[in-house]
Order: structure tokens, then C-alpha cells, then sequence
């Protein structure tokens, strides 16, 4: 799953550099949401920088993060979709197919049984980006991410992880409808991983 994850100048440099392609509004509207980014961990039910679909291009722009759900008197959040069966359910099925995004992080966090706090980041790489998708509700477009099973470098902390795109296959995912089916079927690539009482190369 995915609870916490970390942004920084990192992640808006890598940002920048997929948004590059888009024609001048789009560029211009970008930047100033990259603009917002800052160093700082990002919550469910806060607002954070995406990746989506714009006039045939990507652009970046801030969503708050998490499915506002009602089930009777009882109010929640659901901030992560299982891709496995997200594209059959009602309540993620028109993101799938229609508003796919990716959420681009420096690292992201997870704990294991016994309480400690481990950072995940990509092998060699400055960003990560997540999949997801979004929907309209009556104040702000939100965001879920989309999580896996856990591969080899995630499992011995949980068995559940971000369905993590390469940088390649960020455009594809979101502007590719032909290839939705496929990436979400993919094993994530492995990660690095540090416990919290460790030092981080990135703080």
C-alpha cells in the first residue's frame, strides 16, 4: 500500500523534464504548479502535484488525494485502489478508463509489523512515479494511487506496494488507453530500501 510518500526539488526536475513536450499553455500552466512543490512529506486527504492527460499532452496540476466514501452514517477515505480488480468497480472504473494519472515522488514510506518506518526510493533514479487515478467531486478532482502485490524488495515489509511506472511508461499509461490493460498487470521494478533509524542520502 501506500500511506506517506516524500516530494522534493527532485521531484520537480523530473516533472519538468516530462512536461517539456507540451505545447506552451500547458507548459506555462506547469510550471506555476511546479512552482508550488516543496520539500515535504504528503498525506491523504492533502493536496499534491500529478501527472494527466491536457489537450492530447501532460500536464502537472494539484489534486487532493483520496475518494471522499459515504457508506451509510459511517464517512471515510479510500487513498489506495488494488489494480487487480480497480477497473471493475464502480467506484474506479471511469478513472481507469478515462483519468489515469501518475504522482511522482522522491520516496514514498511504509511500516512493517513491528512498527519501523522503512523509505522506499527507485534504484538509480531521482523520482518514482506512481499510478493512479482520478474523479470530480463537488469541491476538487481527487486522486488515488494504484497498489500491487509486493515485489522481492518490498515484500519482507509488506506485502502490498505502488503499482510503480518507469519514466517511460508514464505517457503510455496515461494517454494510452490500448495500454492500460497491460501496465496494470506489470511487476514493479525494485527499490531500495532504508530503515527510518538509517541515514537517508535525501533529508
Amino acid at each position: 500500500m501506500c500511506g506517506v510518500y516524500y516530494i522534493d526539488d527532485d521531484t520537480a526536475k523530473e516533472i519538468e523534464r516530462l512536461v517539456r513536450q507540451a505545447d506552451e499553455k500547458l507548459r506555462r500552466a506547469s510550471a506555476a504548479a511546479i512552482s508550488r512543490i516543496s520539500s515535504t512529506d504528503i498525506h491523504p486527504s492533502e493536496e499534491a502535484p500529478v501527472l494527466l492527460a491536457e489537450d492530447g499532452g501532460l500536464a502537472c496540476v494539484w489534486l487532493r488525494w483520496g475518494f471522499p466514501m459515504q457508506q451509510g452514517q459511517k464517512k471515510g477515505l479510500v487513498f489506495n485502489a488494488r489494480c487487480e480488480s480497480a477497473a471493475e468497480k464502480p467506484f474506479f472504473r471511469n478513472g481507469i478508463r478515462h483519468r489515469r494519472i501518475a504522482v511522482p515522488a522522491t520516496a514514498f514510506y511504509e511500516w512493517d509489523n513491528s512498527k519501523t518506518k522503512y523509505t522506499f526510493q527507485e534504484q538509480g533514479r531521482k523520482a518514482l512515479f506512481m499510478a493512479g487515478c482520478c474523479r470530480h467531486y463537488s469541491d476538487v478532482e481527487h486522486f488515488v494511487i494504484l497498489t500491487t502485490d509486493a515485489n522481492s524488495s518490498m515484500r519482507p515489509v509488506h506485502d502490498r506496494m505502488p503499482l510503480l511506472l518507469e519514466e517511460a511508461e508514464v505517457r503510455d499509461w496515461i494517454l494510452d488507453s490500448g495500454r492500460t490493460d497491460s501496465l496494470l498487470r506489470k511487476i514493479p521494478p525494485l527499490l531500495d530500501r532504508a530503515a527510518d533509524f538509517e541515514q537517508m542520502s535525501f533529508f
